[in-house]
């Protein structure tokens, strides 16, 4: 066995800690909505119809995130509102004539902020290499706001999942926008799969950044960057009982000391 898949083995190892089986018990499916009568389509229908509607301002404050960086989080909210100096908007204010609203990936639509981060051949297939890249499966909506809340909830609603999630459509939404800009000032082209190596790349960088227990290293991250979120979490929550034991014998120490 390698050095890193002895690394792996440790890692589910930890995962299956809180894993108990019991050998005269047998496995069933339970619907967690309502687990004694189990799923049925009315009660599927009931909950999906019971939810409230989520409004565009609540779904504007997941700009915000912690580990996000300030003018990533600015970026989005001026794209949210459709701020963004895109070629529709300057045609809007004058700025630029009305031939020059072409997509520039070269699809041949005119490109607006829905078109380019969502509907565009070229920009839009990242979305579809990054849930690969993540484990889930989905279906783009047409609304940005409608994506972000979608995405965000795409692997369920854990805390540190849709945390990351949240942070991923950032950082995908902000490596598109700078891709936009080389191609258009600098005619400097990127491949689409570079991409995803660049969101691959920062979204490790940033979660290392604000978070010092986070110790994966890039061939973990790059396989299966959900099954570090779990760990991430048992890591910091080890740390956090070492760091108030620490505390508490420096605190008898001293106590005794005084005496």
């Amino acid at each position: 066995m390698w050095q890193w898949e002895e690394v792996l083995l440790g890692e589910c190892r930890t995962l299956l800690l809180d894993v108990f089986l019991s050998p005269n018990v047998t496995d069933q499916w339970v619907w967690i909505p309502d687990p004694a009568v189990g799923y049925i389509v009315r009660g599927a229908y009931d909950l999906l119809t019971s939810q409230n509607q989520i409004s565009e301002a609540s779904v504007s404050d997941l700009v915000w995130h912690k580990q996000v960086p300030l003018k990533v989080s600015l970026f989005a909210w001026r794209f949210l509102r459709d701020r963004l100096p895109t070629k529709t908007n300057l045609i809007y204010r004058r700025v630029l004539v009305a031939d020059m609203s072409l997509c520039v990936a070269g699809c041949g639509q005119q490109k607006t902020a829905q078109h380019l981060f969502l509907l565009c051949d070229t920009f839009g297939s990242l979305w579809h290499l990054v849930r690969d890249w993540i484990g889930c499966c989905g279906v783009d909506a047409d609304n940005i706001f409608d994506h972000f809340l979608q995405f965000t909830y795409l692997t369920g609603a854990d805390k540190s999942r849709r945390s990351f999630m949240q942070l991923v459509w950032l950082l995908c939404a902000w490596v598109v926008w700078n891709e936009r800009n080389n191609r258009l000032f600098n005619n400097v082209v990127t491949p689409i799969p570079r991409l995803l190596d660049k969101v691959k790349m920062l979204s490790l960088g940033w979660l290392k950044a604000r978070k010092a227990t986070f110790v994966y290293v890039t061939h973990q991250w790059w396989s299966c960057p959900l099954v570090c979120l779990p760990l991430w979490l048992v890591c910091f929550v080890v740390n956090s009982w070492f760091l108030l034991q620490s505390l508490r014998h420096s605190l008898c120490f001293w106590d005794c000391c005084v005496l």
